[in-house]
């Protein structure tokens, strides 16, 4: 425990104190043995309205799942968050059924021919609101044209606010991947290589 919490900048709670946080907060138990929600559980209410945020936009939301997970990890990509990266390489395909080569497409989804129209669209909204905080008008009346609906269209700004959150909060704090987790999976290649 003390070398976790020496890796990060803020503690990291023991499990028994995260997984008692958030019982009390109302955070799902299966977030609080994971590192960055045992840093968030410090400020409970926090913990619980990032979680609610994060929830609301994983399930039963308009834009694909798809979707959000290739913004996930360009935004990992982007900013350098390894842990960002590292979690939602599994999550993606194990709970939302992504190929493991379309989410690596995104380290350079421009000349990937794996990218399809909305996929591109979704991808350049990312990337404008990384680069200028905005999505671009040409940009936007791509997502118009590829996105049914206005609720998807929010959601898309949702997603890229929320996890551009969660990179920031990982890669400010210097939360530490959970012990025998490797980095930048599947080969290893972080986007300084």
């Amino acid at each position: 425990m003390a070398e976790l919490a020496s890796r990060a900048r803020v503690p990291i709670l023991s499990l028994d104190e995260s997984r008692a946080a958030a019982d009390a907060a109302g955070v799902p138990a299966e977030l609080a043995d994971r590192n960055l929600f045992r840093a968030l559980l410090a400020c409970p209410g926090l913990a619980k309205g990032i979680n609610d945020l994060l929830y609301s936009l994983l399930f039963g939301a308009s834009l694909s799942d798809r979707h959000r997970e290739l913004i996930i990890m360009r935004i990992a990509w982007a900013t350098g968050s390894d842990y960002e990266w590292t979690q939602h390489w599994q999550v993606a395909q194990s709970a939302f059924g992504c190929d493991p080569e379309d989410l690596q497409a995104v380290r350079d989804w421009r000349r990937s021919s794996r990218m399809d129209a909305t996929d591109r669209a979704v991808l350049a909204a990312t990337d404008d609101t990384l680069e200028t905080g905005r999505v671009g008008a040409q940009t936007w009346a791509e997502c118009e044209r590829h996105l049914d609906g206005p609720k998807a269209r929010i959601e898309l700004v949702a997603a890229i606010a929320a996890w551009r959150l969660i990179s920031e909060i990982a890669c400010s704090l210097e939360i530490p991947l959970e012990t025998g987790t490797p980095s930048w999976p599947p080969d290893g290649t972080s986007p300084g290589s």
